[in-house]
């Protein structure tokens, strides 16, 4: 594994990370072994990018954290993650999610039946809240998502992609998380939408004191607004290092922007085995 720049660890800084999650594997079906031995930590008040290409293990990663991957026949089958310092891959999602842990699944999935103002309710449904904390919940969600306000009463379904996503991440804040799982939060939509959702989520980390582990594709927009970064591989973190480092690293430019020091190379012509293999050396 090539580390760029550490992070620091809970045994070398006073403070503990918020997330902690150390050696697991995770095996789908009793036969498939998709995460061979990942560790990564997320600080207090941090955005981490979990970088990959499409089957890397970014979403299963996610899951495994969110506790999702009984669902789908997966079981983090070893090692341990651990939030505030406490074990919480045997938890329920629900239990997860009222400790402050809550996911944004990839592909949006909001209720397309309901308005937009009413998925946003879902989010608070395990707060029990009162009128007025409702809807000083909702003022918040507002204030970060103006659009969100405009169309508040259209059926979610008949909305755009990047309005959806905004709905996801909304629903999700009125939960009151400390850190939002967000999975592929680019996917799909136009340039101008993803730098949007990015600085929000930048002002909600910000502002707000939000903690995010964001897995993204677009490596180029996620290490621009992330704190520290991982790149997964075949389902091993092969990389790991501050985002600018990540950024700037001729194997990171080279491999997944198709960027050298001789400038814009075709995939095609790139040399795939020998590169992974010096990362995996």
């Amino acid at each position: 594994m090539t580390v760029l720049s550490a992070i620091p660890s809970a045994t070398t800084t006073a403070t503990a990370p918020l997330l902690s999650i150390n050696n697991i594997e995770v095996i789908y079906d009793h036969v498939i072994l998709v995460l061979k031995g990942v560790s990564l930590q997320v600080p207090q008040g941090k955005i981490v990018a979990l970088l990959g290409a499409n089957g890397a293990g970014k979403s299963t990663t996610l899951k495994a954290i969110s506790n999702l991957l009984r669902a789908e026949r997966g079981d983090v089958t070893k090692g341990a993650i651990e939030f505030r310092g406490e074990r919480v891959d045997r938890l329920t999602p629900n239990d997860l999610v009222k400790k402050g842990v809550i996911q944004v699944m990839e592909g949006r999935h909001c209720f397309a039946h309901l308005s937009i103002e009413e998925n946003l309710l879902t989010g608070a449904y395990t707060r029990h809240l009162s009128r007025s904390e409702l809807k000083s919940n909702l003022d918040m969600v507002y204030t970060y998502f103006p659009r969100l306000k405009e169309r508040r009463a259209s059926q979610a379904g008949y909305t755009s992609g990047g309005e959806q996503q905004m709905t996801a991440i909304g629903r999700a804040l009125m939960a009151k998380p400390s850190m939002i799982l967000l999975d592929e939060p680019s996917m799909g939509l136009a340039p101008q939408i993803v730098e949007e959702i990015f600085e929000i989520v930048k002002d909600l980390n910000s502002k707000e004191n939000v903690s995010f582990l964001l897995a993204e594709q677009n490596t180029m927009v996620a290490l621009r607004y992330a704190d520290f970064g991982y790149i997964l591989e075949n389902g091993r973190v092969v990389m790991e290092g501050d985002a600018s480092d990540l950024a700037t690293n001729e194997d990171v430019k080279e491999f997944y922007l198709g960027v050298s020091g001789a400038g814009r190379k075709s995939f095609r012509d790139m040399k795939f085995y020998r590169r992974r293999k010096r990362w995996l050396a």
